[in-house]
């Protein structure tokens, strides 16, 4: 951050060589051009380096929150609400400014959790980019742990679902589509794709127990937790692993083909065939029409 320095002798020291300092010289003097009128500080000052005050590639935005952002003690809020309520030329053109920043090395953002799960923005200003170093005097919190840049830590595996026991593509396209609208129910279970995979075969396997979509929808939306929701796939996973419910009462599927008629003795040839009615059979039947 800044390097204050309030502890200065006042005394007036030798001029640099080679600046362009006023040495009472009449305006005249030069041919055109900036002449300083320079007193020496002593209080409230702060070091800013030529490399960020001539800059060739940053705009005078960017080199003026630059400045004051050096200025500032350490801890103090440089978000972009803060710094457009402080200057007058609004948040876009202070977010554009900061990128510039960031861009060339004079601010770093870094993305910390805190000991109670927060994520939070911690930003760096660098007096001296490529220098990445932490300066003398500018503490550190112990408390918070520097998140990986560029990495994600990785992220814990979903509890597991139930499985149905015949996971047919329609049922379980079903219950993609049921996964897919719970969004339209709570704006917070907007599910990835990667996440939908996973949950479908638990809704399958309520579907597969003689719940309607609808059941299950409510059974997945009752009651969720008013505040936020850091891992709704998770939440999703518990309940349908938790609550599942018991399945129905065993019945034999039937279906036409399945039918068994009675015994019947053919009228023609006294075989056995299975008819709902007496009458012949089929081969009696067949000679018949030939016969006419």
């Amino acid at each position: 951050m800044d390097t204050q320095n309030p502890s200065a002798p006042p005394r007036a020291q030798s001029r640099i060589a080679g600046k362009n300092h006023y040495t009472g010289a009449h305006p005249h003097a030069r041919p055109g051009g900036v002449i300083h009128d320079n007193t020496r500080h002593t209080t409230r000052f702060t070091v800013i380096g030529n490399h960020l005050a001539q800059h060739s590639a940053l705009s005078g935005l960017a080199i003026g929150l630059a400045v004051y952002i050096q200025s500032l003690p350490t801890g103090a809020r440089v978000d972009i609400k803060t710094l457009a309520a402080r200057f007058p030329e609004g948040p876009t053109r202070i977010a554009a400014a900061l990128r510039e920043l960031e861009t060339h090395g004079s601010l770093r953002r870094s993305r910390e959790r805190t000991p109670g799960g927060r994520i939070v923005t911690r930003t760096i200003s660098c007096n001296q980019p490529g220098h990445h170093a932490t300066a003398a005097g500018t503490p550190r919190n112990p408390a918070v742990r520097p998140a990986a840049p560029g990495r994600r830590p990785p992220r814990k595996l979903l509890p597991t679902v139930p499985q149905p026991a015949y996971p047919s593509p329609t049922l379980l396209r079903t219950a993609t589509e049921l996964l897919a609208g719970l969004r339209r129910h709570d704006p917070r279970l907007l599910l990835s794709t990667t996440d939908a995979e996973h949950l479908a075969p638990g809704v399958a396997a309520w579907l597969e127990r003689d719940l309607t979509p609808n059941a299950v929808q409510r059974a997945l939306t009752v009651d969720l937790p008013p505040e936020g929701l850091r891992r709704p796939a998770a939440l999703l996973a518990h309940r349908l692993a938790a609550q599942l419910p018991p399945p129905p009462p065993f019945r034999v599927p039937v279906s036409p083909s399945a039918l068994r008629h009675p015994l019947q003795n053919c009228e023609g040839c006294d075989r056995a065939f299975r008819s709902p009615m007496a009458g012949r059979c089929r081969d009696c039947r067949s000679d018949l029409t030939e016969s006419a």
